[in-house]
């Protein structure tokens, strides 16, 4: 077969994207602005209906969908935020799976808090084969400190948050929400903890935008299933703005949607109690530094590629899906284990192929990956377990199921601008180069 170039995660941009930017930059308003907040509300509204279709620039729907949903620079920022509105700080731990991205704990790290690991199931969960968390680990890590558990949906694969809030629920009696009163932030923070009355459930949805499962006998999408959830829209996410990313959160009793989103805005530009928007209506410039907090907001140029992006987003899952099929059946053929994308309760949002190799090691995992590369096939690796990296200890012997996972793992290009010959490509080569190296 000819050899083709197959990048790994190539962006899709469209026209329409590119028109939408050129029309921001010539609106003359490019940071936080109208644009930003119309994606907020249209991204509220496919998190509860699954739609990209619904108006919401009708006066009807603002109201509806407003204070739902924060868009921020990404999903780090999103995944601090969260915490820090939850109160997470030093002396507090924050449970999070040893098979993720630096991220997922690095936010933690930022608020000051103790990041327990956790290893995940043998092979990952035994349906979808996600890396998912060990439950009874997990539920053994829980302390009297503990006060949030941040899963992830690998690969859009949407984790399992029945078990995991039945877990909470059931050691809600170590839970200890905390008394502070010095600023407006750990007043709300302390309503919140006393509020949910147990650890909080943290969804790392990275990948899953559009991905749903069915929860307490209910198909929820992700978004409306964690009490916070962070989504990521870099350049190599399903759906992107270049970098950025959002924050979700449901409903509170005694907390009102809007004081939550308020706290966002306050925290993502440097505790000024008014945005630039705000400030531009006739008399309005006067403000206020509520906090000493960050910088973090996403921009109108960026909510300008969003929003089109939401346009043409059901049409882009539907084509990764159609990859996916046809990846499942040359894996299958091979005898190697793969992502299983969706099943009877759950539909992940496509976004990454991860397949395992058996009986190899990690220096063939390596030379598979080279071998493809030089058939002009790029592939990756998601992820090296954070405690083997310099920052978490770079000690993988506590988590012998999240190095077992890693250690055979290669990650297929899955993206958008794939063609049905590129797709065939890939194809080709992983069964080349496999029996290749299996029959050394």
């Amino acid at each position: 077969m000819e050899k083709r170039i197959i990048k790994f995660s190539p962006p899709d941009i469209s026209e329409l994207e590119i028109t939408e930017v050129c029309n921001a930059l010539r609106s003359g308003w490019i940071t936080t602005g109208p644009r930003t907040k119309l994606l907020e509300r249209r991204l509220a509204a496919y998190i509860e209906t699954g739609r990209t279709d619904i108006d919401c620039e009708s006066e009807q729907n603002v109201e509806r969908y407003s204070n739902k949903v924060v868009c921020l620079n990404s999903a780090t920022a999103a995944e601090e935020l969260n915490l820090r509105i939850l109160g997470v700080k030093e002396g507090d731990e924050v449970i999070v799976p040893a098979y993720t991205y630096s991220a997922s704990a690095s936010a933690a790290v930022h608020c000051g808090a103790t990041v327990k690991f956790v290893d995940i199931q043998k092979d990952g969960d035994k349906t979808t084969h996600m890396a998912e968390m060990d439950y009874d680990a997990l539920e053994a890590a829980l302390t009297e400190k503990t006060k949030a558990i941040v899963t992830v949906d690998l690969g859009g694969i949407v984790a399992d948050y029945d078990r995991i809030f039945e877990i909470v629920e059931r050691k809600k009696s170590l839970y200890k929400p905390q008394e502070l009163d010095s600023n407006p932030l750990e007043v709300l923070s302390s309503r919140i903890q006393k509020s949910l009355g147990r650890v909080a459930v943290v969804a790392d949805c990275a990948h899953s935008l559009g991905a749903s499962r069915v929860f307490k006998g209910e198909r929820k999408n992700c978004g409306a299933i964690a009490d916070f959830t962070s989504f990521s829209f870099h350049a190599v996410k399903n759906f992107t703005t270049a970098e950025g990313g959002a924050s979700a959160w449901l409903p509170m009793k005694g907390i009102d949607d809007a004081e939550i989103y308020r706290m966002f805005q306050l925290l993502s530009l440097h505790g000024q109690n008014k945005d630039a928007l705000a400030k531009s209506k006739v008399g309005a410039w006067e403000y206020d530094i509520i906090g000493p907090w960050y910088k973090c907001n996403m921009t109108d140029i960026m909510a300008g590629i969003g929003l089109r992006q939401l346009d043409r987003y059901k049409d882009l899952l539907t084509r990764r899906l159609e990859i996916i099929k046809k990846y499942d059946l040359i894996c299958d053929s091979l005898g190697i284990s793969h992502l299983v994308h969706h099943t009877d309760y759950m539909d992940s949002s496509n976004h990454l192929y991860i397949i395992r190799i058996p009986g190899i090691k990690v220096e063939q995992r390596n030379l598979i990956i080279e071998k493809m590369a030089e058939l002009g096939v790029s592939t990756n690796v998601h992820y090296k377990p954070l405690p083997m990296m310099t920052a978490y200890g770079k000690d993988c012997s506590a988590y012998p199921n999240a190095y077992d996972y890693y250690h055979n793992l290669i990650t297929l290009p899955l993206h958008t601008l794939l063609s049905d010959e590129d797709v065939e490509y890939v194809c080709y080569s992983l069964k080349e180069v496999v029996g290749e190296i299996k029959g050394c």
